[in-house]
């Protein structure tokens, strides 16, 4: 019999489901929250060879890079998405920026089936690059859903080594 893979539940073996998600900003999770795309970093591999070793070439870490988020939400009345894309570049008056509040650390929760923060992720400094504010309407599809969504680029991510796996009855 293979290992449980949880510490603090032993009669666990299954890995935590992609649709248990959250996404806080500003203290406030999301509401209608429908998609995240991935949490990708990559490393550019830098190559070198040695003086008087031709036959040998190295790879050295370069710099980080980290993907873009992209987060869908169901078209409603909460204007959490729209209000930080418009402090990115606000319409009203002279068109200039809140430097002040355009970039927020944001918190990625993973849940368990009953609810509990399982894994959660910080996301520094990120700001809004993307904003879509209303989907394609089309008038011959009755059991669409409205989706806006937002593009977030960011300065790095990491684990909140202070969430613990949660006891599961």
């Amino acid at each position: 019999m293979a290992a449980p893979m949880f510490k603090v539940n032993a009669h666990r073996y299954d890995p935590y489901r992609t649709f248990m998600f959250q996404v806080v900003i500003d203290g406030n999770p999301v509401a209608g929250l429908k998609k995240m795309s991935i949490l990708k970093k990559s490393t550019e591999a830098v190559k070198w060879r040695t003086a008087g070793d031709p036959a040998h070439e190295r790879v050295l870490p370069g710099g980080t890079s980290y993907e873009p988020i992209t987060l869908e939400q169901g078209l409603t009345h909460d204007t959490v998405f729209e209000d930080w894309a418009n402090l990115v570049n606000n319409i009203q008056g002279n068109a200039a920026m809140s430097l002040k509040e355009y970039r927020k650390d944001i918190i990625l929760n993973v849940l368990n089936l009953q609810g509990e923060v399982a894994i959660s992720y910080r996301v520094y400094r990120a700001w809004v690059s993307e904003f879509q504010a209303l989907p394609e309407f089309d008038a011959g599809t009755m059991n669409a859903v409205g989706i806006q969504t937002i593009t977030i680029q960011h300065e790095g991510w990491e684990r909140d080594e202070g969430v613990s796996e949660p006891t599961e009855s």
